[in-house]
């Protein structure tokens, strides 16, 4: 599938064009912003945002039977977030969104979300990666137009060092004028190294917008720790992974969850609220140990942990229209075009899931939106 060029919403500028520029810019923002390394920005505080706080799950990528994103159903599921109650939401940040939609695709599904969260309670975050720090600036300056509640990063394709991964989010601290959330992990393509824990408390002192981290980089429980104990200057530290090890891990002081699991929004928002009161730790355990049960068939049924069967939720609960995807090519490859297909589930499958899910019953409000 391709694009046509779209002019960009707050400039006037086409898109390819906004590349172009950033890209005869990059280097003077890098030597800009080595000079600033320390200086607080503008308009942000060293204290931790107290939106940025509870269950801020990405949004799964809705495609149309033609392969194309499809961007009502987009902001559709922007709004049942909202409706299950959670704290934010996040997009495009999952492997699928980053790396197999195309740069206008991205840009465009910004806008879209920026406009349908106008009024909403749900804090919109806003994804802002790229292979290099080039492209990253180029979503991070688009962003900063749309008024976010936060963003967030994960490391650069193209970073082989510690060194490189510092000039990439100096660089986008250089143009960030709202939290920025730090993802530990990178890409199918990424070879480089985990950002360290010093690394990242380096960054927090630096910058009074940063110190905000999704940690899901091994050995997870005691960076979780370290991090923890850094706070000031860290700032949040939220659970990754799926939710997998999400009680232990606030049992050690993260507070929030990012991961892709917005169709359990309000049992999120549940877990979430359970943990913070303290009252009722055997309604936590139980809660907790259901939504396991039920994300525990990502290990055994196709299209992986995390989008995989959930698409088939996301159709149970009237907010998708089909169980499409894109996929990557050989070895992890992005395809020059996209190859798309939908999830294929046996009837003992689709039972297996109906008879899970029904656990989750009593926590989840009726009446869902549907498309």
């Amino acid at each position: 599938m391709t694009t046509k060029p779209v002019t960009s919403m707050a400039t006037g500028i086409t898109r390819r064009q906004m590349l172009s520029a950033t890209l005869a810019g990059t280097s003077g923002v890098l030597s800009g912003m080595v000079l600033r390394a320390g200086e607080p920005q503008a308009g942000v505080s060293a204290v931790a945002d107290p939106k940025i706080r509870g269950p801020f799950p990405i949004l799964s990528t809705p495609f149309t039977a033609a392969g194309a994103v499809d961007f009502e159903v987009l902001a559709h599921e922007a709004r049942f977030v909202d409706w299950g109650g959670c704290a934010g939401m996040i997009w495009p940040q999952s492997g699928d969104s980053v790396d197999l939609l195309t740069q206008d695709e991205k840009l465009h599904g910004m806008e879209v979300l920026a406009e349908t969260t106008r009024g909403l309670r749900t804090a919109l975050c806003l994804g802002v990666q790229g292979q290099d720090t080039a492209e990253m600036l180029v979503y991070a300056q688009h962003a900063e137009k749309l008024a976010p509640a936060a963003l967030i990063s994960r490391p650069p394709d193209s970073g082989r060092t510690e060194d490189d991964l510092r000039q990439y989010w100096r660089a986008l601290a250089a143009v960030a004028k709202r939290p920025v959330i730090i993802q530990t992990t990178g890409g199918v393509a990424y070879k480089g190294p985990t950002p360290s824990v010093p690394l990242l408390i380096e960054l927090a002192r630096e910058f009074p917008h940063f110190g905000y981290v999704k940690e899901e980089a091994s050995p997870i429980i005691a960076r979780t720790r370290a991090l923890v104990a850094a706070r000031p200057p860290i700032r949040r530290v939220f659970s990754a992974r799926g939710g997998l090890g999400w009680l232990f891990e606030a049992h050690l002081g993260t507070e929030g969850l990012i991961t892709e699991r917005a169709v359990y929004a309000e049992v999120l928002t549940k877990i979430w609220e359970l943990q913070q009161s303290g009252t009722d730790p055997a309604a936590l355990r139980e809660l907790y140990a259901r939504f396991l049960l039920l994300t525990n068939l990502g290990d055994h049924l196709p299209g992986g942990a995390l989008r995989g069967f959930q698409l088939y939720l996301w159709k149970k609960r009237g907010v998708f229209k089909n169980m499409i995807s894109r996929q990557y090519g050989p070895n992890k490859a992005r395809p020059e075009k996209p190859i798309f297909s939908e999830l294929q589930l046996t009837q003992d499958e689709t039972a297996e899931i109906d008879f899970r899910f029904e656990a989750l019953r009593p926590y989840l409000k009726a009446e869902a939106p549907r498309v």
